[in-house]
């Protein structure tokens, strides 16, 4: 694993295009693509607008593959971690608020559930590609511009921040959250008073 993420941190951004990738894609990446991006930009600052851009563009890439193995045939594989115990909660949880709570979990550079649960139950359940991909890039897009900035402005002093900071993210979630969910209902609710004014 180590050897592995050398290789990435010498790869520079195209090594960071390659992580995200990977991790979206769903396969467990040992060097998780939030930290080799602050490797690289806290070594290379002037690379970090293009890390950014390559780490969305990755982790589309690879949550564009996700969706596609998944919504062919990822019922089975849905039912197998969500039968019992957590997973059935993530589960549950995701049928209650829906694309918020992948958006959120893409979204925060800490978890607070894991995300590859609730995006299996995103595309296991017939969240349309285009959907899925728009919630990603929303929540990819900020989180990797700001991992970059970090990187790139605050140096060796990055993970400090973050570790200072990490109420007020958390809050910030939460906030974030609860919007969209309420954006997401009341739009869902408009949809389906407007179907049946026009059935009547």
């Amino acid at each position: 694993m180590g050897r592995f993420r050398q290789m990435l941190i010498a790869w520079g951004p195209l090594g960071i295009f390659a992580a995200a990738s990977i991790e979206s894609a769903g396969v467990p990446n040992p060097g998780g693509t939030d930290a080799l991006m602050l490797l690289v930009t806290i070594a290379r600052p002037d690379s970090a607008p293009l890390c950014a851009v390559l780490a969305v563009a990755g982790s589309l890439l690879g949550s564009l593959v996700f969706h596609y193995i998944v919504s062919k045939g990822g019922e089975k594989l849905l039912e197998r971690r969500t039968a019992t115990g957590r997973g059935a909660k993530f589960r549950e949880w995701f049928q209650r608020y829906g694309l918020a709570s992948v958006f959120v979990c893409a979204l925060v550079p800490f978890p607070l559930m894991p995300l590859k649960v609730v995006s299996l139950c995103a595309c296991a359940m017939g969240v349309s590609r285009a959907r899925y991909l728009a919630v990603i890039a929303a929540a990819r897009i900020p989180r990797y511009a700001a991992i970059a900035y970090l990187g790139a402005e605050l140096g060796e002093n990055s993970s400090a921040w973050l570790n200072h900071h990490v109420w007020q993210l958390g809050a910030l979630a939460v906030a974030l959250f609860i919007g969209l969910y309420a954006l997401l209902h009341w739009s869902e609710r408009a949809r389906s008073a407007k179907i049946k004014s026009v059935g009547a």
